[in-house]
């Protein structure tokens, strides 16, 4: 099979990183340009040492025609709100695109610009891009040209509803998501807030009511549930550099004990191949998904209560962005979907 050229644009970034990691393994790519927030022009390699030996290729500052001359598919790994004025070029010079920002996820355009705080500039692209989470969109997927792919949050937390929203076995206005995500899901910035000093031996909530992945969760579960869906979502911050734990409540629509919930979900996530559901009610651990590009799922029903409550764990760098990233590419290219994720 002849290899693709692939760039990355961001690629100092943390997902940008993890891309590059990803990608210079990959049978059926090669990573022919990559550019990155840096003063000066270096080497991936001198960037990031572990690649020594790995690849030869300069980071070079962002150059929207250069790296379209080099890249047949290309990867935005770019600031929320940065993406919808580079994307529109790539396009329009028939290359593929997975944008990793928010900037291509969310239908409504009012919504986007009251979370993000600025106007969208790419309405045309927008109404082509298809939300990227394999389990749900892998038709879609596969035919599209622009691919948004999912937050980290919202990962793990739609895996962790969808198929007892699907089968209208959970009472959509009960569910709450209650997440901790390591400090990698904040980017790689300054700011005091994710310093060692503040981060270390602490553990946080923030942005109650206000986080800019509520309104993707509440939009992708609701077009699964035929129905509007409007969740309560509490994020953490954790002190550890990567994973989500998501533990999720929701009410039962149905009588039914842990065994029973737990083959619905065997069942619905038996052909895909990076989701994970335990048995017996054993529940996943953010280590379980370190590095990998899995969602590991454990769920356990208290009949007496008529509740359920859902334990998610993913990477955020890679299951919750990188990793997605090159599944969708996978799809969208036609290749084995585990290639270079396994």
């Amino acid at each position: 099979m002849k290899k693709i050229k692939v760039g990355v644009i961001g690629a100092t970034g943390y997902t940008g990183e993890e891309l590059v990691r990803i990608l210079v393994r990959h049978p059926h790519i090669e990573l022919t340009y990559a550019s990155g927030n840096q003063e000066r022009q270096a080497k991936l390699q001198e960037i990031f040492p572990y690649l020594k030996n790995a690849i030869d290729l300069e980071c070079r500052a962002f150059s929207s025609e250069e790296a379209a001359s080099k890249s047949d598919f290309v990867f935005l790994s770019l600031p929320h709100t940065v993406s919808m004025a580079t994307a529109p070029s790539f396009l329009k010079a028939g290359k593929k695109v997975v944008d990793v920002s928010a900037d291509y996820r969310l239908i409504d355009t009012a919504v986007y610009e009251k979370f993000y705080k600025v106007k969208h500039t790419d309405h045309e692209h927008l109404k082509e891009a298809v939300y990227g989470l394999p389990e749900i969109n892998r038709e879609k997927i596969r035919k599209a040209s622009l691919v948004a792919n999912p937050g980290c949050y919202p990962t793990g937390a739609i895996l962790g509803v969808l198929p007892g929203v699907k089968e209208k076995v959970f009472m959509p206005q009960t569910i709450g998501i209650d997440a901790k995500s390591g400090v990698t899901g904040a980017g790689r910035k300054a700011d005091k807030a994710l310093n060692f000093s503040e981060v270390n031996e602490s553990f946080k909530a923030y942005k109650l009511f206000e986080h800019q992945h509520v309104p993707e969760m509440d939009q992708e579960l609701s077009r699964a549930a035929g129905e509007k869906i409007s969740v309560v979502f509490v994020p953490h911050l954790l002190p550890i550099n990567r994973g989500i734990l998501s533990t999720i409540y929701v009410g039962l629509q149905k009588k039914m004990d842990t065994a029973e919930l737990v083959a619905l979900y065997q069942n619905f996530y038996k052909k895909e191949p990076f989701v994970n559901v335990y048995a017996d009610g054993t529940l996943p651990e953010v280590k379980h998904a370190a590095h990998t590009n899995f969602c590991h799922i454990g769920l356990r029903v208290n009949a007496e209560r008529g509740m359920a409550v859902i334990v998610t764990a993913i990477d955020n760098l890679v299951k919750g962005a990188a990793g997605q990233a090159v599944q969708n590419m996978n799809i969208m290219c036609g290749f084995d979907e585990r290639a270079g994720l396994v």
